[in-house]
């Protein structure tokens, strides 16, 4: 019974609440429009046009002009009051760890309660933090509206374009420092590659199995056939093997058992590559493939490679930089696209 009389009474004070906030929202939008439409009247222009088009205006309103601050402060004191009994609640309630944070986290409330022309404008933020707490609470809904989808889609487009120069403007940098031969790839091979090259290995061993399970089992007896054909085919084009013919009685049957036996030995060893590529004995061969392709960082440092071996670092070097600069070309490439021109 306490917990339903605890929600009801926690629901009645939000209800209370969100009727203060409409009532200050009123009066913000009113004191706002006062104090703009007061700016404006400091015009003589202005004043001579309600004294001649609306004399009874320019004499009721006249005097508010002059008592401008005197009126504004009846607006001062209710925001006041508002701000110290939201306070005292804030207090009272344990809304925030310490007492005295309420007036620096609202301290927009504060200084739009300052009285003077430069401050008075502050008001707005309040009528914006008014706006957000009734939209956040569901009381109502400004995304729905067509001026908010309107300043939603430039926002947006406006935050699409400066990210993209900035992402585009990074990745130039990137290649950049790619192209001048900064240690910046060797940090990748050393610092990111390297490390993870048991997730690398492991990695290329499965999709190897599953590349030749999948390719070469249903496709087996098709790719023996092909191969048949083919070793025939050399078999009687070579000018050796074609000799067999003029030996008397077992020529042809010498020269048909040999294409068979080389064939049967061709696709076993065929056979068999696939079947150990498709199992996990892959994973020793693919890892001395993987150390001759991503050799120890601190191996090349100490050791003197021949000069084969420095070109052939050198070749892979420029591969890999050649790789990074296309890679970051197709990011750029997708970066490019305005995904905000779509919605248009």
């Amino acid at each position: 019974m306490f917990t339903i009389n605890r929600e009801n009474l926690k629901k009645s004070h939000q209800t209370i609440w969100f009727a203060i906030d409409f009532l200050m929202l009123g009066l913000l939008i009113l004191n706002l429009s006062l104090i703009v439409f007061d700016s404006l009247y400091h015009f003589e222009a202005i004043q001579d046009f309600f004294r001649e088009s609306l004399p009874a205006f320019y004499n009721v309103y006249q005097p508010v002009h002059r008592n401008f601050i005197f009126y504004d402060l009846i607006f001062v004191s209710i925001f006041l009051t508002e701000f110290f009994v939201r306070w005292i609640y804030a207090v009272w309630h344990g809304i925030y760890q310490r007492w005295y944070f309420y007036p620096f986290i609202h301290w927009y409330d504060v200084l739009g309660c300052i009285p003077t022309s430069g401050m008075r404008f502050l008001r707005v933020l309040r009528v914006i933090s008014i706006v957000y707490r009734l939209h956040r609470y569901g009381i109502i809904d400004f995304t729905r509206t067509r001026l908010f989808q309107f300043l939603a889609f430039y926002y947006e487009a406006f935050m699409e374009e400066l990210s993209d120069r900035i992402v585009l403007k990074v990745l130039s940098g990137v290649q950049d420092e790619v192209r001048r031969g900064s240690p910046l790839m060797d940090r990748v091979q050393s610092d990111i590659i390297y490390p993870r090259k048991d997730v690398l290995i492991g990695w290329i061993s499965d999709r190897v199995a599953d590349l030749a399970s999948q390719g070469y089992v249903p496709n087996r007896d098709a790719l023996r056939q092909y191969l048949e054909s083919c070793i025939n085919e050399a078999i009687r084009q070579n000018p050796e093997m074609a000799r067999l013919k003029l030996l008397p009685i077992f020529g042809n049957q010498v020269r048909g058992t040999l294409e068979e036996v080389v064939g049967d030995i061709t696709a076993h060893v065929l056979n068999q590559v696939m079947e150990d590529l498709s199992s996990s004995r892959n994973h020793d061969f693919i890892n001395d493939l993987v150390d001759v392709l991503l050799p120890d960082p601190s191996q090349l440092t100490t050791q003197q490679g021949t000069g084969d071996t420095e070109l052939g670092q050198r070749q892979g070097n420029e591969v890999l930089i050649n790789l990074t600069l296309e890679v970051i070309d197709v990011i750029k490439d997708q970066v490019h696209h305005k995904r905000w021109r779509e919605q248009l």
